[in-house]
């Protein structure tokens, strides 16, 4: 691939600082090189965090998110920024999971994505949330998410 000198990003090689939220959190996209083939992208987050929007203590979660891009993939830099911005965001589970599953597919058009959360327990109860657009595109090789479900201590 030959570098694009058309290409501005406004995040990444530069220093930037933590979203106030993730509607101010800006997605950047560069040009998919092979936008005739489908290809899976997974990107893993297993330190991210909200707040609970009832106590406003921490949840935790480990995310998994894959998609077949079309024209565009989201750069990974400003998705760490905005995956980040929700440490301060007061939602439940479900609220963020779906929410940054829409995000991302209102910001690439993606062929398909999905998102696994995968929430540590809260009240003794862990909450696994699940999100997809579509159906997954034929001969497409999709790996298992590799997240074991939870088990406490045994």
């Amino acid at each position: 691939m030959q570098k694009q000198e058309t290409l501005v990003l406004q995040q990444l090689g530069q220093e930037s600082t933590i979203p106030e939220s993730p509607e101010k959190a800006v997605l950047e996209t560069v040009p998919n090189p092979h936008p005739g083939d489908h290809y899976l992208v997974r990107f893993t987050a297993p330190e991210f965090t909200s707040l609970c929007p009832v106590t406003g203590q921490p949840d935790f979660a480990h995310l998994v998110i894959d998609y077949v891009p079309r024209e565009k993939l989201v750069e990974s830099k400003s998705l760490k920024l905005f995956l980040t911005s929700f440490r301060n965001q007061w939602d439940f589970h479900e609220a963020c999971t779906v929410g940054i599953g829409k995000r991302l597919i209102q910001e690439i058009r993606p062929l398909w994505l999905r998102i696994g959360g995968y929430w540590y327990p809260r009240g003794g109860m862990p909450i696994d949330v699940f999100y997809q657009s579509g159906e997954l595109p034929k001969g497409l090789w999709l790996p298992e998410q590799g997240v074991p479900g939870y088990r406490g201590r045994g």
